[in-house]
């Protein structure tokens, strides 16, 4: 396994990082936990998740938990073994402080995943998604609270602009409050536009980049194949909501990223991996599995990182 330093931290976490979307649907409780361990013991050090997350059952607004309860019981005996990261932000319920960042919503959330996860802290704490409706002030503060007593050790941004990025900064450096560490974005070959300036301002201000999506909902394995029936067990036959369109356009551009692969030598996923890795301020890349066999192909498109 090969590792990154995350700049300003004493986080060093390994170039795949874990992703947990799925768990609970398509991927079971036992599993899931099956898949974490295997993980752990292949060296894989960081491992993310959310408090949304519950696989294909998940539904606007629904209570989530479910990848975290599962995790919890996964890193009963093995918290110390990885850097754990999860978010705040996106709708989990109907009351006022189960959806946003602001102070209230972070102190309920934050103490519901840390009873899931089993846990006393968390490494990471992401805001999900920016809060027009939180003053960005108020949010920094509580986070800089949620430090200072223990129960997260850094936190880091999602789906965040470049120019949301900035003026986060800028709040934070005007009041004295701690910065983001990380950034996680979607990148992948075919979604690029945060290389334009999310990816150079987070090299700029020395914050890691974490980007998700990077096979781009499996499209980027070479599984879907232009006129053909969509493959078994694949995402977009499970939960076509979560896949792009298969429009010819968007196979021109897979059969161009299959000729790249081959002319390399090596897997289009491992291609799409090894890509989203040599981006600037990249230091892990997220991987959402249903099976080993997937997990040991993303391993072993470090090879040549």
């Amino acid at each position: 396994m090969k590792f990154s330093q995350i700049p300003n931290t004493d986080l060093k976490v390994s170039r795949i990082c874990l992703g947990t979307m799925t768990y609970g649907a398509p991927v079971g409780k036992d599993e899931a936990i099956k898949l974490t361990h295997k993980a752990i013991d292949m060296g894989i050090n960081f491992i993310d998740t959310a408090n949304m997350y519950e696989g294909y059952n998940r539904s606007p607004g629904s209570s989530g938990g479910v990848a975290e309860r599962i995790l919890g019981e996964a890193l009963k005996d093995r918290r110390n073994d990885v850097v754990l990261a999860t978010k705040v932000g996106m709708p989990v319920g109907d009351a006022p402080e189960d959806k946003g960042t602001s102070p209230a919503a972070i102190r309920k959330q934050l103490h519901r995943s840390l009873k899931y996860l089993r846990t006393d802290f968390v490494d990471i704490y992401y805001l999900h998604k920016p809060d027009p409706d939180s003053p960005l002030v108020e949010t920094l503060a509580e986070l800089a609270r949620m430090i200072g007593q223990g129960k997260i050790r850094y936190y880091g941004i999602s789906n965040y602009s470049a120019e949301q990025l900035d003026e986060l900064l800028t709040i934070a450096d005007e009041n004295k409050l701690p910065r983001p560490v990380v950034c996680q974005p979607p990148l992948s070959l075919l979604k690029q536009d945060v290389t334009k300036d999310l990816l150079p301002l987070c090299k700029q201000q020395q914050i890691a980049v974490v980007p998700y999506q990077i096979l781009q909902g499996g499209l980027l394995t070479g599984k879907y194949r232009r006129g053909q029936p969509l493959p078994e067990n694949s995402r977009k036959k499970e939960k076509n909501s979560w896949v792009w369109d298969l429009t010819d356009e968007v196979f021109d551009r897979l059969e161009e990223i299959e000729r790249q692969a081959k002319k390399n030598g090596i897997s289009m996923t491992q291609y799409a991996i090894r890509w989203v890795l040599s981006q600037q301020a990249v230091v892990s890349a997220i991987v959402g599995v249903k099976r080993i066999e997937q997990l040991e192909e993303a391993v072993r498109a470090l090879k040549s990182d």
